[in-house]
C-alpha cells in the first residue's frame, strides 16, 4: 500500500483538458491511498507494497501513465475493494516510478483533477474503476476573494508559529490566484486526517471549501497558540534553571577558594553535574542519579566506593545520542569505494542501496546486517572500512575468532571482582558514537564451552527489532545499537549456528581472476608496498609478465595476501641493495622473479601428463577458495569390498555408494562383466588425505573414476567435472560453481561439466573466464560419460607402468555401443 513521505508543490506542466461537463466516463486503474488524501495540482511520492497497486502503477505506466489516486475508508484494509475506497478521488499522472531493493515500488504521482467513482471495471490484476471527471465553475466574487484574504492570513499565522510547516509553503499560497487550488494546497500542507482532508476533496463550491478551511485553520491557529504559551513558560523554567546552576558555579568556586570542599565531595559534585549535563537515556540518568546517592553514604575508603564509580565512569563516557551525519552524495561515495576496493560490483551495489534507501525513508530505516563471506585474502575486513568512508561513519572492528565466553558479548555482572562490560559496548566507548560501521570479524569461529555460547548472546545484538535495548550484565540499562551498521565476516557459512546466519544478510565475496589479481597489484598493492618500504614509483617497476608469473607460479590462493607479501619480499630485497648504495634492478621482469623468490612453488596447469584409466579430475570448494581434487579408482583381486581412503566424510562416501550401484545397475549398458563386482574389490581414493573432505558434489567425478577402471576406457585428462549423482544417474545441481570454475582455471582446465541446472549461476562467473572456457551442462551421466570418456584401451600386461602416449582429441568420440568387455578385468 502507499504511504505519503511529503508534498512538494509545483505549478503542473501539464494541465488537463479544458471543461467539458459531457467528457465521459473512463476506466482507469485505481492506486489506493493510506492515511493521506492527494489533491489537484500536487505532487506527492508514495510507496507502493501492495501486489494490485503494483499492478496498476505498472499498467498505467505502460499506457498513458494515468492512475486514480483515492484514499481508503479503512487503513487496515490489506487489499480494498471498491466499497473499501472513497467515492471521491483524484485522476493523477505517474511522473516516475522506481522499484526498491525491499520489494515496494517508489512512484512521484501528480494530482490533475476531480473525479468521482462510479463503478468496478476490472478486480485483476489491478483494480479499475470507472471515473467521470468533476468540473465546477469557479466565480471570483466579493465573498470569494474576502474568503481567500481571511484563509491566507489565517494561514500566514499557522506558518509563522507552526516549527514543522515550512516558510515557503506561504509563499508558495500567496501565487496563487485560484480560490479552488488555494484550498487544495492549504489543505494538503495543514496536518489534518483523512476524514477532514476527504471532506475538503469532496467539497466541490470553492466558496465553501475556503470556508471549512478557514475553520480548521482557526483550530490549528488555537493549538499552535497554547503550545506556543506553554513553550514559552518552559523556557522560563529553563532559564531559572540556567540561573540556579550559575550561581552554583558561583558558590563552588567561592568555596574552593575558601578551601571547604574535601575532594571526596569534589569529586561527588563534579560527578552530579556531569550527569546533569549528559545526554543518556533517561533510564540511565535515573539508575546514575541512584548510584550518586548510594555514593554520598559509603565512605571512599571502601571497597564499593570504586565499584559504584567506575559504574559511574561507564554510563558517562558511553555515547547515547553523539553521533555523525551519514553522507548521502552516491556518486562520491560509490567513487571512495572503487579507490580503495577493486571489483566486488554486488557488495558495493548493496551499501549504494542502502544509502539511498536510508535518504528516502530517513533515520526510521533500520540499518541491514551484513554477512560477507569469501576466501581470506579477498578484502572483507578492508572493505569495512571503505564502507565507512563512503557513508561518512567512523569505523570499529571487533575480532571474534577464538571466542568462548558468553561475557566477552554480554559483559561480567557487578557482583564479579573485575567485572567489566562486554567488548561491544568497550567498542562502543572507544568509537564515541552510536552510528559507527561495526565490523565483527571471523564471526564462523566462535566457540562455546562451560561458560556460555557467544553466538546465542549474539542473536540480540544482530537483530534489528532487539538490539533498540541490548542489555548488557555490567550495564543493566538498556542500551540503543539500532543505528549501528553490523558487518561480519566468515570464510565459510557450515559453522554459523542457523538463528544466526537467518539475522544477517549474506554477500559472497568469491576469489579473484587472474586479472582481477593483476589489477589489484597494480592498483593497491604495489603502491602500498613502495610506500611502506621507503621506495618512489621511479624506484623499482614491475611488469606486467613479471606479476603474472608472480600469480602463477609463487602464489595459488584466492586472494591477495600472499601475493602481497612476495611483492614486499622484492621490495625489501631492493631497499637493501638502495641502503648498501649498491645497484638494484628498477623493472623487475620474469627472469629476476627467481633471484628474488626463489624456486617456483606452484606448478601453472596442473593437469595430468597423459589421460589414464580409472582417473578423474573434479572441482571442490574449500575456505580459501576453488580447486581441483583428481580421485584414483583400481581394481584387484577380491571378494567384491569397496575401500575408500583419503578422509572421506560421510556424505562423499554416500556418493561413492551411489556410484558403485549406478554402475552395477548400468553394466549391461556399458559391457561391464557382472561378476567382476564379485570377484574384484575396488579400492577409490583421493589424494591429499590428511585433508578432510565431504560434500555431494564430486558424484559425478567418482561414477566417471569408476566406470573407467571397470570399461578400461580412460578419462580424458583436460576435462573437470562437479556435480551430484543419483542412483537413476540423474545430475543434480551444486554449489560454489564460480568458485570452482576460478580454481579449475588457475590449474590449467579449460573443459568444465556442469549439471543443467548450474547454467545460471554462470552469471556471477567473470566474461573473461567464461571466454577462455568451454562449458558443457549435463542432465544425465550417459552425457558426462560420452564427454569424458575415449574409446577403451587394448589389455596391457602392465598398465601401471606404461602411459597413454598420445594426447586426448579436442573431439572425444561418443560411447560405443559395441565394444567388447575388457577379458582380463572381468576374469
Amino acid at each position: 500500500m502507499p504511504e505519503e513521505l511529503s508534498i512538494l508543490f509545483d505549478f503542473p506542466d501539464e494541465q488537463p483538458a479544458a471543461h467539458d461537463a459531457a467528457q465521459p466516463a473512463r476506466d482507469l486503474p485505481v492506486v489506493p491511498l493510506i492515511n493521506t488524501v492527494l489533491f489537484p495540482h500536487m505532487l506527492a511520492p508514495l510507496f507502493v507494497s501492495d501486489a494490485r497497486a503494483v499492478a496498476a502503477v505498472e499498467i498505467a505506466t505502460a499506457q498513458d501513465r494515468l492512475v486514480v489516486a483515492v484514499a481508503q475508508r479503512d487503513p487496515e484494509v490489506s487489499e480494498p475493494s471498491f466499497a473499501d475506497l472513497y467515492s471521491v478521488g483524484v485522476e493523477a499522472t505517474v511522473q516516475r516510478a522506481l522499484k526498491m531493493p525491499d520489494g515496494t515500488t517508489s512512484i512521484v504521482v501528480q494530482g490533475r483533477r476531480r473525479v468521482r467513482l462510479l463503478n468496478t471495471a476490472q478486480e485483476a490484476p489491478c483494480l479499475r474503476v470507472s471515473a467521470e471527471p468533476i468540473y465546477v465553475e469557479e466565480e471570483r466574487t466579493l465573498a470569494v476573494e474576502a474568503m481567500m484574504r481571511a484563509v491566507l492570513s489565517l494561514f500566514e499565522k499557522v506558518v509563522r508559529l507552526s516549527r514543522t510547516m515550512p516558510d515557503d509553503s506561504y509563499i508558495m499560497a500567496m501565487n496563487i490566484d485560484d480560490p479552488g487550488w488555494l484550498a487544495d494546497m492549504i489543505a494538503s500542507t495543514l496536518p489534518l486526517d483523512v476524514v477532514h482532508r476527504q471532506e475538503i476533496l469532496e467539497t466541490l463550491d470553492p466558496e465553501e471549501r475556503l470556508r471549512r478551511l478557514s475553520i480548521l485553520l482557526s483550530k490549528e491557529l488555537d493549538v499552535l497558540e497554547l503550545e506556543s504559551r506553554i513553550h514559552t513558560q518552559v523556557q522560563k523554567e529553563v532559564d531559572r534553571s540556567q540561573r540556579e546552576f550559575f550561581l552554583r558555579e558561583q558558590m563552588k568556586v567561592i568555596q574552593r577558594e575558601l578551601g571547604q570542599l574535601d575532594p571526596a565531595q569534589r569529586e561527588l559534585f563534579e560527578l552530579r553535574e556531569r550527569v546533569a549535563a549528559s545526554n543518556m537515556a533517561d533510564v540511565a540518568r535515573a539508575r546514575a542519579n541512584d548510584e550518586l546517592e548510594r555514593l554520598e553514604v559509603i565512605p571512599a575508603a571502601a571497597p564499593e566506593y570504586s565499584v559504584v564509580r567506575t559504574y559511574l565512569d561507564w554510563l558517562l563516557t558511553l555515547p547515547w545520542t553523539e553521533q555523525t551525519e551519514d553522507n548521502h552524495n552516491l556518486r562520491l561515495a560509490a567513487t571512495a569505494l572503487d579507490d580503495n576496493h577493486y571489483g566486488l560490483p554486488k557488495v558495493k551495489e548493496r551499501i549504494l542501496e542502502f544509502m539511498a534507501v536510508r535518504q528516502l525513508a530517513g533515520p526510521k530505516q533500520k540499518a541491514p546486517i551484513l554477512c560477507f563471506v569469501g576466501p581470506p585474502g579477498v578484502g572483507k575486513t578492508s572493505l569495512g572500512r571503505s564502507i565507512a568512508e563512503a557513508l561518512g561513519r567512523k569505523f570499529a572492528r571487533l575480532s571474534l575468532g577464538g571466542v568462548h565466553d558468553e561475557a566477552e558479548i554480554r559483559g561480567h555482572r557487578r557482583t564479579y571482582v573485575g567485572a567489566l562490560p562486554g567488548r561491544i559496548l568497550q567498542t562502543m566507548k572507544d568509537v564515541k558514537s552510536i552510528n559507527p560501521v561495526f565490523m565483527l570479524d571471523e564471526v564462523d569461529k566462535l566457540g562455546h564451552d562451560f561458560r556460555g555460547d557467544p553466538a546465542a548472546a549474539l542473536l540480540e545484538v544482530l537483530d534489528p527489532e532487539q538490539n533498540n535495548t541490548f542489555s548488557d550484565h555490567y550495564l543493566d540499562v538498556p542500551y540503543d545499537l539500532s543505528k549501528v551498521l553490523f558487518i561480519t565476516t566468515a570464510n565459510i557459512l557450515d559453522t554459523i549456528p542457523d538463528a544466526l546466519l537467518d539475522r544477517m544478510e549474506v554477500i559472497e565475496l568469491p576469489g579473484y581472476t587472474e586479472e582481477e589479481k593483476l589489477r589489484i597489484a597494480q592498483r593497491f598493492l604495489i603502491p602500498r608496498q613502495l610506500d611502506s618500504h621507503g621506495l618512489s614509483v621511479d624506484t623499482l617497476h614491475f611488469s606486467e609478465s613479471a606479476l603474472r608469473q608472480m600469480i602463477r607460479i609463487y602464489t595459488y590462493e584466492a586472494g591477495v595476501r600472499n601475493l602481497e607479501r612476495e611483492l614486499g619480499t622484492i621490495c625489501r630485497k631492493t631497499a637493501r641493495r638502495i641502503a648498501e648504495a649498491r645497484q638494484h634492478i628498477r623493472m623487475i621482469r620474469p627472469a629476476q622473479l627467481q633471484r628474488f623468490l626463489g624456486v617456483p612453488r606452484y606448478d601453472y596447469g596442473r593437469v595430468e601428463e597423459a589421460d589414464e584409466i580409472g582417473l578423474a579430475v573434479g572441482m571442490v570448494w574449500t575456505s580459501n577458495g576453488g580447486d581441483v581434487m583428481s580421485i584414483e579408482v583400481t581394481l584387484m583381486e577380491g571378494k567384491g569390498t569397496l575401500t575408500l581412503t583419503g578422509q572421506l566424510g560421510e556424505i562423499m562416501q554416500e556418493s561413492a555408494q551411489a556410484a558403485l550401484s549406478y554402475a552395477r545397475s548400468n553394466a549391461s549398458i556399458y559391457e561391464i562383466d557382472v561378476k567382476t563386482f564379485d570377484k574384484f574389490d575396488i579400492h577409490i581414493h583421493v589424494p591429499e588425505g590428511a585433508v578432510p573432505k565431504d560434500g555431494p558434489s564430486a558424484g559425478i567425478t567418482l561414477a566417471i573414476a569408476l566406470i573407467s577402471a571397470l570399461t578400461r576406457r580412460p578419462v580424458r585428462r583436460d576435462v573437470a567435472m562437479s556435480g551430484e549423482i543419483t542412483l537413476r544417474g540423474r545430475v543434480l545441481p551444486v554449489g560454489g560453481i564460480k568458485e570452482k570454475i576460478l580454481g579449475a582455471h588457475r590449474a590449467g582446465i579449460y573443459t568444465i561439466i556442469l549439471p543443467q541446472r548450474n547454467e545460471r549461476d554462470m552469471e556471477e562467473v567473470p566474461a573473461q573466464i567464461k571466454r577462455q572456457m568451454n562449458f558443457v551442462y549435463v542432465q544425465r551421466m550417459e552425457q558426462v560419460l560420452e564427454m569424458a570418456l575415449l574409446a577403451p584401451q587394448p589389455k596391457k600386461t602392465n598398465r601401471t607402468t606404461k602411459k597413454q602416449a598420445s594426447k586426448s582429441p579436442k573431439n572425444p568420440p561418443a560411447l560405443p555401443n559395441n565394444t567388447p568387455p575388457d577379458e582380463a578385468a572381468a576374469a
